[in-house]
């Protein structure tokens, strides 16, 4: 009669492995988190459409867009976690924020003041 031997897959993995693995379950919740809320900004404004820019070692910004012209933005840890927040909640992705894309948006005396204050007289930026 041989000798069966059952292995525990647990224990063959390196340290490295199962921190790996770790870091993904970690950016998958992420990525997860993300998704949901890109998901109520789509459902609030009718839809939503974004472009993903990288910012170096603090992340990503994803900026959206309403289909009402509302706009908004979040940031993820990565790259590779923002683009999958926006395919796990389908957000249809331009690669300039630019043209038309750029064109939806839609401003209101809030932005105008926050971004020119001091030359259009609105309030200081201080």
């Amino acid at each position: 009669m041989a000798d069966t031997q059952q292995s525990d897959p647990k224990a063959e993995q390196t340290s490295e492995q199962r921190a790996e693995q770790k870091a993904e379950r970690k950016a998958d919740r992420k990525a997860a988190k993300l998704a949901k809320r890109i998901s109520g900004f789509a459902t609030a404004h009718g839809g939503a459409e974004g472009q993903i820019a990288y910012l170096g070692q603090r992340g990503a910004r994803i900026v959206l867009v309403g289909e009402d012209g509302a706009w908004g933005d979040l940031v993820a840890h990565s790259y590779p976690i923002a683009q999958k927040a926006a395919e796990r909640a389908g957000l249809t992705l331009h690669d300039d924020f630019d043209g038309e894309f750029a064109a939806k948006v839609r401003t209101g005396r809030y932005e105008w003041t926050r971004m020119a204050g001091l030359q259009i007289g609105g309030p200081a930026n201080g």
